[in-house]
């Protein structure tokens, strides 16, 4: 932000005390100021894009809200408010249910296969995952993956866990409790584009050092975090089929 700002300021509420800084075109105006002391805790920036390099000058209040609305579904309980002063109107985004509320969210405008979507948290190594799924009537998939609240649209090793997790689980199932009709002796083999047909999905993790491939940051490449994602999900799968 700083950097492709014209004016830039962060005040800092930490350990009692309030803390400032100014910038100019990313450059330091001024040196960490104490400007007193205070009992609330965070951070406020306030800046001015530069529009040297930024040519449109309107904020679309739509993309904003949007993620505001998605940073309030991946951290249940935070509410998020948005004031758009220009049109003197707020929104105010708090979410209990989290992921299974954000899946819901997306599925509004379809039929559901079942009423509650699947939600599955745990944690593994240092890694929380939490997955929220659900199917609907349509043929196509509908995955999103966020690692640090970052949007992963390329995916990455925790899409893959979750995938492995899921075609493996729904096989096991499938074959242990011979919900599908089969030949004598013969095991049922789902492929992964037959169990992702239809679904919804939402899986989030937090790594403490996160590996992303480019500078986009759309991309996961920590190895181990495949195994991590499929141990977690494929537990949390299998208990929810087999209640």
């Amino acid at each position: 932000v700083n950097a492709l700002s014209l004016k830039c300021k962060a005040e800092i509420h930490r350990e009692g005390k309030v803390y400032t800084q100014s910038y100019q075109h990313g450059k330091t105006e001024t040196k960490v100021l104490e400007k007193g002391t205070t009992e609330k805790r965070g951070t406020i920036i306030n800046f001015l894009p530069d529009y040297n390099i930024f040519k449109n000058q309107t904020y679309d209040k739509e993309i904003v809200d949007e993620r505001l609305r998605e940073l309030a579904y991946l951290n249940s309980g935070i509410k998020i408010e948005f004031e758009d002063k220009n049109t003197e109107t707020k929104t105010e985004h708090l979410y209990e249910g989290g992921l299974a509320e954000f899946v819901s969210h997306l599925n509004k405008n379809h039929s559901t296969l079942f009423k509650e979507p699947v939600h599955i948290k745990g944690e593994k190594e240092n890694v929380p995952v939490e997955l929220a799924l659900s199917y609907n009537e349509t043929y196509s998939s509908n995955i999103l993956t966020f690692v640090n609240n970052i949007n992963t649209i390329e995916g990455g090793t925790h899409l893959a866990g979750f995938k492995t997790a899921l075609t493996r689980s729904l096989n096991q199932y499938a074959n242990k409790n011979e919900i599908i009709k089969r030949k004598k002796n013969e095991n049922i083999s789902l492929s992964g584009d037959d169990v992702r047909e239809g679904i919804t999905a939402v899986l989030s993790i937090k790594v403490q050092e996160p590996q992303f491939e480019g500078q986009t940051k759309t991309k996961l490449g920590n190895g181990e975090i495949k195994g991590v994602c499929d141990s977690i999900i494929m537990e949390g799968l299998i208990d929810f089929l087999e209640r």
